[in-house]
């Protein structure tokens, strides 16, 4: 079993409850507060801050779809940002141009009624792929499933830059 999961005591599957990962993370947290050790030995301060970091890397990972996943592939030695995975399908491709052309046109024109639906469409994309990613977990389908990360990687990052967009 993979470290993350294993301090969380999750099944190391894609599919999380993310309100047990919530309420574990903050037990976690507050177990091992580097200021709960203030009074302890310097190696057992050094040991409660990496060990808060380590709880901290592992939270932010699991919470993250995309990160899980990238995780949990690479529990299957298969690192799907390496590098040299850079290719995509034609179609997405495509998608990805004109979403960035949308972007770009309708924060030149400040069209927030734009901006807004370029969001939801995207939006709703990235769901759809969540479910995509589960379903390739569950086969398993892992080459599938790194291709989905990196689609992932590219909807997020869009999705976060209509939503500073949204926000100016």
């Amino acid at each position: 079993m993979s470290q993350y999961f294993q301090l969380f005591r999750l099944p190391e599957t894609f599919e999380l409850d993310l309100a047990t990962l919530e309420q574990t993370y903050r037990t976690l947290a507050a177990q091992f507060h580097p200021d709960k050790f203030a009074a302890a030995s310097a190696f057992e301060q050094k040991q409660a801050v990496m060990m808060s970091a380590t709880i901290n890397q592992a939270y932010t990972t699991l919470k993250h779809p995309i990160d899980r996943a990238a995780y949990l592939l690479k529990q299957q030695n298969i690192d799907a940002d390496a590098p040299e995975n850079t290719s995509f399908a034609p179609e997405f491709l495509m998608r990805q141009m004109e979403w960035r052309e949308a972007l770009a046109e309708a924060n030149m024109e400040n069209d927030t009624a734009a901006l807004q639906k370029l969001h939801d469409e995207i939006a709703a994309e990235y769901a759809t792929l969540q479910n995509q990613l589960a379903e390739s977990f569950r086969l398993p389908s892992y080459e599938t499933a790194a291709d989905q990360v990196r689609q992932g990687r590219f909807l997020s990052k869009i999705l976060r830059e209509t939503e500073v967009a949204l926000d100016k």
